[in-house]
């Protein structure tokens, strides 16, 4: 049987005060420890439930299917190794760079989703939704709330940077969400364009320079090359439509 004081402890981590409060004579029955372990059971699954709720990372393909032999050029062993979740001990950012269709939503999500399983907190976001989000408040107080909700998370992953282009405003709120996360939480970053040609996301924003230098700083950016992933799923499907027909029409 498990220590009592380590019992009481645990008991007392989970707020179960009434229990405590005959602890003397509850405290060395044989129901304690399996009933603090359902508590603890419960708790650890509901949390996950919430965290995945707020966590909006979607529907997503997981790791051990994605086809890794058909990106031409992506760094398995890295990719892997970022699932040991090390880079968040570092507050280190990531970037996935490549042109669209690569994977780069999936790997990001899959990563997403191993921190949340892990216990740490997650936002995951498209930049057109985040910048759209931000720009749209009319108040001080209220953009420095909205900013204070996206720096708060272990792991903040914005997808799509790149796919569209932004005012100054815009590159202004994601210098600054960058900034309020700097060295302090890890964000992590998918892109179809390589940084010298984010000056034509954020067109004449003068701060694009020393946002790349924040957000890659004790980064690890990890290019991925290759033809569109959905582009050849389409041309399966199409493919075995037409195979299809051709053996009902026989």
């Amino acid at each position: 049987m498990t220590n009592p004081e380590v019992l009481k402890s645990r008991a007392r981590a989970l707020h179960l005060f009434g229990l405590l409060a005959h602890w003397p004579p509850a405290g060395t029955a044989d129901w304690v420890e399996p009933l603090l372990q359902w508590e603890e059971d419960e708790r650890s699954r509901r949390s996950l439930e919430r965290r995945l709720r707020e966590a909006h990372i979607g529907r997503f393909k997981a790791l051990c299917d994605f086809d890794w032999l058909w990106p031409k050029r992506c760094d398995r062993a890295a990719v892997e190794d970022l699932m040991s979740l090390d880079f968040l001990q570092e507050a280190a950012n990531i970037v996935l760079l490549g042109p669209n269709g690569v994977g780069k939503s999936t790997l990001a999500k899959n990563i997403a989703h191993q921190a949340l399983v892990c216990g740490h907190t997650v936002l995951f976001t498209t930049a057109g939704q985040l910048l759209g989000d931000l720009a749209a408040l009319d108040s001080d107080s209220a953009l420095r709330r909205r900013l204070r909700h996206y720096a708060a998370p272990d792991l903040l992953a914005i997808d799509e940077v790149g796919y569209l282009s932004y005012s100054n405003r815009h590159a202004d709120l994601l210098f600054e969400l960058v900034s309020r996360r700097y060295e302090g939480k890890s964000t992590l970053v998918t892109t179809n364009r390589p940084f010298a040609e984010w000056s034509a996301v954020f067109p004449n924003a003068a701060c694009v320079v020393s946002l790349v230098d924040r957000l890659v700083h004790n980064a690890e950016v990890i290019s991925i090359e290759g033809d569109s992933y959905r582009l050849k799923e389409a041309k399966e499907r199409s493919e075995q439509r037409a195979k299809q027909r051709r053996k009902a029409n026989s």
